[in-house]
């Protein structure tokens, strides 16, 4: 036994010294201009062929043996620098890099370009830089950041003027939209026509369509990550833009140079003052202010402050009015336990409003949801090929479906307050990156999420717990009659779930140019969006889970090929997916959902599936750049009848969801002229949107019924248009303290009359049936000036 302990302590003694060897490299990359903190920029340790990237907040760290080290520092659109590092003990380096000048060599571009990271495990995740997304030509001359997010693969909307996004067939309700960890509810303005998102405000955006990492919870189809600006910490600037219906403007600064900045951004719309001009009382703006604040305690402690107000205002006279629009506000803590150990306290709130006054009846309307998260990550880096990233995340929520209130004392209507309706979200994770050897390298974890549904209300129980029933006579689904009801004290459990959701990702290196990846990952969405439309609207309301609510489960895995070629002029990415939905609700025929209290009489639970290939190819270097996505894709929902007299939904089988685009294809290229010129173009091209068309009709005691294909059999017309935009950049005078640019755009080229929607009616002259296509947008011109000072 001696022996035996003797041989451990000798064991324990050498693991001892082996690791006393070795040190540890940590600090942030920043701008040498503003000393603003850079996201996800490349290391690499030439030595030990090592590759890593600063985290949300430009903070990295790798372990290494002592030694010398050659460290390369890459970004795109930054130059790239090359330092000889010394590591004989602990090191923490801030590094500062700059951009890429316009009088550079090329050869220095090209060592900037944009390339797929091979071995990294990371894949279904796609990324824009904000100066990509401003040279695209959009509508309005207002750049959009989700416009922009329709280019790549997999990701589509429910048309032209539709807010919201789907990806890989699933519904909008199932993305989760952070603003600086911050969820956004609505992402739209004016209903559709623009996002939420300032670009100038935005520093950083990432889009997870699958191998979502374990740190991010409550929706099943994709996680859209944004991250504003911190602020210039070194000087004062300003810069914004004037367009045709909108205009914005910026500015940031330090608070204390080189420790701490703020920046405060703003937006607003004036087309409807034209209208006044013209005597018209009907109106619809936007206006939203994007603020942040941060400043460095010391070298380990670093605070922030940010936030987002928006409003949208839609007039019909004095007689209806639509408010509504989204506020958030977050406060984070970074702390540095040690150079191996980062760690981030959010605390957040959340809130979506919608209030409507319709002042010819003389009443209000509010409702909305509000949410209270508290998180706290970390990131630890126990060594070169080893780094856990784990927390805790807690998410409380007040939903109030709606409170109408009388106006006038002759409007007839009583106040009322629908039930409000609380919940509680917490989860635990931990993720794993891991790198097994010089050609495989992982990522695995799992998060485990709770979901409790709170009194206080008042529910209806039903008979055999059945809230719908169905109608063999007429093989139909109708609302059930409650029975009576049961009511639960404040904080009182209704109903409580739990789930494990792992992820695992893995990348396989062939050589230094392609990879192949997988990966699976598990949701679990514990809110629905209660909405009979393809695309949400203003008026739509989140519901939590209950008893006859279950939360969706989603199980999802994709394979891919990634590559890139000559020299990473080009790059490639294929992947292949296949992911089913567990609780995904549909709705019977004649559902009301407006003011509805029991949502559970009116929806079914199903099953949906998604399945398809997505191909990103993209050209990196040159005066020419830009990339092709194409996607082959089909999305399907099914709800089967719960007994053998029932026929469930389009007779229990499988139909088009209304997200589901065989065909999705676009273009994006972009040409620098000369230095003064710069011309981008779009191309869009996707399958039309599922529908259901009448295929015939009879007569009834003289009135015409029409009858019904099954559910979304057909399809809208293909819908493409092709769009182009010029911009102009003057030579800057020295003597002139700010430049400035001209972007003139051309929204819709060749005028193509897209349908949005197909009706069908009986002409009152000739008898006849005919069809009427809805179109929103024609060809658009637009033109906006920038300015910087």
């Amino acid at each position: 036994m001696p022996k035996k302990i003797t041989l451990l302590l000798l064991l324990l003694l050498s693991l001892f010294s082996f690791s006393q060897e070795k040190v540890t490299l940590s600090g942030t990359i920043s701008d040498i201009k503003n000393k603003e903190t850079l996201i996800g920029v490349s290391l690499f340790i030439e030595e030990t062929k090592t590759s890593f990237t600063t985290n949300e907040y430009g903070f990295y760290s790798i372990t290494l043996p002592k030694g010398t080290y050659t460290l390369l520092i890459s970004y795109v659109g930054y130059q790239t620098s090359q330092e000889i590092i010394n590591l004989t003990q602990d090191i923490r380096k801030n590094i500062l890099i700059a951009e890429t000048s316009q009088q550079l060599d090329e050869v220095v571009i090209i060592q900037n370009n944009k390339r797929v990271d091979i071995r990294k495990p990371e894949m279904s995740v796609n990324k824009l830089t904000i100066q990509e997304i401003k040279e695209m030509p959009v509508i309005f001359g207002e750049v959009d950041i989700l416009k922009s997010i329709l280019t790549l693969p997999g990701v589509t909307n429910a048309g032209e003027g539709q807010s919201g996004f789907n990806v890989r067939g699933g519904g909008a309700d199932q993305n989760l939209v952070l603003l600086d960890e911050a969820t956004i509810y609505n992402s739209s303005h004016l209903f559709g026509l623009f996002s939420v998102f300032n670009p100038d405000a935005i520093k950083d955006l990432k889009l997870y369509k699958g191998g979502i990492p374990a740190r991010y919870g409550g929706r099943l189809s994709s996680v859209l990550d944004i991250y504003q600006k911190e602020g210039n910490k070194n000087d004062f600037h300003m810069n914004g833009g004037i367009g045709l219906i909108s205009s914005r403007i910026l500015a940031e600064g330090p608070i204390v140079k080189g420790k701490g900045s703020f920046v405060v951004a703003g937006r607003a719309s004036y087309a409807h003052l034209f209208l006044k001009l013209t005597n018209n009382p009907n109106s619809a703006y936007f206006y939203d202010l994007n603020t942040k604040l941060s400043y460095s305690l010391n070298e380990k402690n670093n605070i922030y402050l940010s936030g987002y107000f928006g409003r949208d205002v839609f007039q019909l006279s004095d007689s209806f009015i639509n408010t509504y629009g989204n506020s958030v506000i977050n406060f984070r803590w970074n702390h540095l336990f040690s150079d191996k150990l980062f760690s981030n306290l959010s605390m957040i709130y959340s809130d979506y409003y919608y209030g409507l006054n319709l002042d010819i009846i003389g009443f209000n309307w509010d409702s909305g949801i509000k949410n209270y998260n508290i998180k706290y990550d970390f990131k630890h880096y126990l060594s070169d090929k080893l780094k856990l990233t784990y927390g805790i995340n807690s998410n409380y929520f007040d939903f109030n479906p709606g409170k109408i209130e009388p106006t006038r004392p002759d409007s007839g209507i009583n106040e009322d307050q629908l039930d409000k309706k609380f919940a509680l979200e917490n989860a635990f994770y931990i993720d794993a990156e891991h790198q097994i050897s010089k050609k495989i390298a992982i990522t695995y974890g799992v998060r485990l999420s709770s979901f409790l549904r709170l009194g206080q209300q008042t529910l209806n129980t039903y008979a055999n717990n059945q809230p719908v029933t169905f109608n063999p006579n007429f093989l139909i689904y109708e609302s059930a009659e409650p029975i009576g009801t049961v009511s639960y004290g404040k904080n009182e459990t209704i109903a409580n779930f739990n789930n494990i959701e792992p992820r695992f990702a893995i990348s396989y290196t062939i050589n230094d140019d392609q990879s192949i990846k997988g990966s699976y990952n598990r949701m679990s969405q514990y809110l629905h969006l209660i909405s009979n439309t393809q695309s949400p609207t203003p008026l739509d309301v989140w519901a939590p889970s209950d008893q006859y609510l279950k939360p969706q489960i989603l199980d999802q895995v994709a394979l891919g090929y990634f590559r890139n070629l000559k020299d990473d002029k080009y790059s490639l990415e294929l992947e292949t997916f296949f992911k089913k939905i567990k609780n995904r609700v549909d709705y019977i025929d004649g559902a009301n959902l407006i003011a509805n209290e029991a949502i559970e009489r009116v929806v079914l639970n199903g099953q949906a599936r998604a399945y398809g290939l997505e191909v990103l190819f993209r050209k990196n270097t040159g005066r020419f750049k830009g990339w092709l996505s194409y996607t082959l894709s089909r999305t399907e929902q099914k709800v089967e009848g719960r007994t053998p007299v029932e026929t469930g939904i389009n007779n229990g089988n499988w139909y088009k969801t209304g997200f589901d685009k065989l065909h999705n294809l676009a273009v994006v290229a972009n040409y620098k002229w000369t230095e003064k010129w710069r011309f981008s173009a779009n191309l869009t091209f996707q399958t039309g949107q599922p529908v259901t068309f009448p295929n015939g009709k009879y007569e009834y005691e003289g009135i015409t019924v029409p009858n019904y294909s099954s559910r979304n059999e057909d399809n809208l017309p293909a819908y493409h248009r092709i769009d182009v935009s010029a911009t102009l950049t003057p030579r800057k005078n020295k003597k002139r303290k700010w430049e400035a640019e001209w972007v003139f755009g051309i929204y819709n080229l060749y005028n193509r009359q897209n349908a949005a929607s197909i009706t069908f009616r009986q002409n009152q002259e000739t008898g006849t049936n005919e069809a009427l296509r809805l179109s929103i947008f024609g060809i658009v011109p637009s033109a906006t000036y920038n300015v910087k000072f």
